[in-house]
């Protein structure tokens, strides 16, 4: 029997790549309070993160392999995690409205026996100019108030986004293609891949099988 899969993580985005892969896999938060520390850069503050997130629950869950992720934007060297109510996410989407910032999520995988991978991915990602009228109408159709940089990368008929340069599953929350790759250490291989890819700013899908199940 395989080890069972756990994602430390309550995000809906998580959730539906993995399950979109083909893994199957439990849900359980972890409880452990974020850290936001400005001497921290983009890449370690995600890392340590991720890291608390997954040793936590791996302490209760000693027999399943725990997968933990967190991911932040930053612009010009400062990270901006989610906004604290919607003025904030305003003042937020004002700032990157027309320029480039960058988004770092760092995974951590845990198994019994002390078996772990940790690592991280960068993208960049390009905003439109956006008018105070868009940036309204953008917030109406979504929540920001859950999502680091209070956008969603995969909203539907999304118009703030211009470009990105790098993986578009690690701007949404998880990097699957490091993530399929680590996860394939620890035994779990799922049963087919379907991601969209995009490419400045183009968006084409890319699809792989898998024979074998994660269970």
């Amino acid at each position: 029997m395989t080890t069972p899969l756990i994602l430390a993580s309550a995000s809906p985005r998580r959730r539906e790549l993995l399950a979109r892969a083909g893994y199957k896999f439990e849900v359980v938060t972890a409880d452990v309070t974020e850290l936001a520390r400005s001497e921290f850069s983009l890449r370690e503050l995600t890392i340590a993160n991720a890291t608390r997130k997954a040793l936590a629950l791996a302490r209760r869950r000693p027999k399943a392999v725990v997968l933990a992720a967190d991911t932040l934007v930053a612009l010009e060297g400062e990270v901006m995690g989610k906004p604290e109510n919607l003025d904030h996410a305003r003042a937020i989407l004002r700032r990157l409205s027309g320029r480039t910032h960058e988004v770092s999520t760092a995974v951590y995988i845990r198994a019994g026996g002390g078996q772990f991978a940790s690592f991280s991915e960068i993208s960049r990602v390009k905003f439109r100019t956006l008018s105070d009228s868009a940036i309204n109408h953008y917030i109406r159709k979504i929540n920001p108030l859950d999502k680091a940089g209070a956008y969603a990368a995969q909203a539907p008929g999304d118009q703030i986004i211009a470009s990105i340069e790098g993986s578009l599953t690690n701007v949404i929350g998880l990097p699957m293609e490091k993530t399929i790759a680590a996860l394939k250490e620890f035994g779990l291989v799922p049963r087919s891949y379907c991601v969209s890819k995009t490419t400045a700013g183009a968006g084409s899908a890319a699809c792989a099988g898998s024979r074998r199940n994660t269970r």
